[in-house]
């Protein structure tokens, strides 16, 4: 699923990692974050999980993301308590699904109009919960654990 994401959790870790990394922009101008989700079960790190540092932005909190320390790239985030992962847009090929939807948008810059040519949720739609719910339904329930 290749969404973008509004939330303010978002937006202040893209600007953390632009000031302390010196890294590129993974928030657009419009305050958006692309990411494509994908279930842990089919994710397989082959190479680099030494160079991937952890990210979060209060010490105790669920989601960890992750920065390739090579060069400085924002990588991924995991929900540690989820099924899935959702990887930066930019650091992956270009051959994904379309953008198909925007989340969040109730966190967005006040400035910023969306446009209509994809539907604008204002927190996490349910299409968009659906999606998550039958994904883990189709791997049994189960929440691998990510160890890198």
């Amino acid at each position: 699923m290749h969404v973008a994401c509004y939330c303010t959790s978002c937006r202040t870790a893209g600007r953390e990692f632009e000031q302390a990394l010196d890294s590129v922009s993974v928030v657009a101008d419009d305050g958006g974050t692309r990411f494509v989700l994908y279930r842990k079960d089919r994710v397989v790190q082959t190479a680099g999980a030494n160079r991937l540092s952890e990210h979060r932005l209060k010490p105790d909190s669920p989601t960890r993301r992750m920065v390739a320390t090579c060069c400085n790239t924002p990588m991924l985030l995991e929900f540690t308590k989820g099924h899935w992962l959702t990887f930066y847009r930019d650091c992956l090929p270009e051959a994904i699904p379309a953008l198909e939807m925007r989340v969040m948008t109730e966190d967005k810059p006040a400035a910023v109009i969306l446009p209509n040519d994809l539907p604008n949720y204002a927190t996490h739609s349910g299409k968009f919960m659906w999606k998550l719910l039958a994904s883990w339904a189709a791997m049994g329930f189960r929440r691998p654990r990510v160890t890198w």
